[in-house]
């Protein structure tokens, strides 16, 4: 079973495309640097609460939607 970093990274990836926004651009929404982001989508950053919260913000959805995608 692949890491769930890599899985929460696929998932969050596929809801930023879902948007229609660059990785560039949902860093800004998230307030968050965008080489952060994309260690995020590439499954080498293990998040903080805090900053998952801003990406399902920036994503306008839940946190539990965003966990469910995982």
């Amino acid at each position: 079973m692949e890491d769930v970093r890599v899985r929460f990274g696929k998932a969050l990836r596929k809801r930023r495309h879902k948007l229609g926004v660059s990785q560039e651009e949902f860093a800004d929404l998230c307030g968050l640097d965008r080489t952060y982001v994309g260690g995020i989508e590439r499954g080498e950053r293990n998040l903080a609460l805090v900053n998952i919260e801003k990406l399902a913000r920036a994503l306008k959805i839940s946190l539990s939607d965003l966990f469910r995608s995982v």
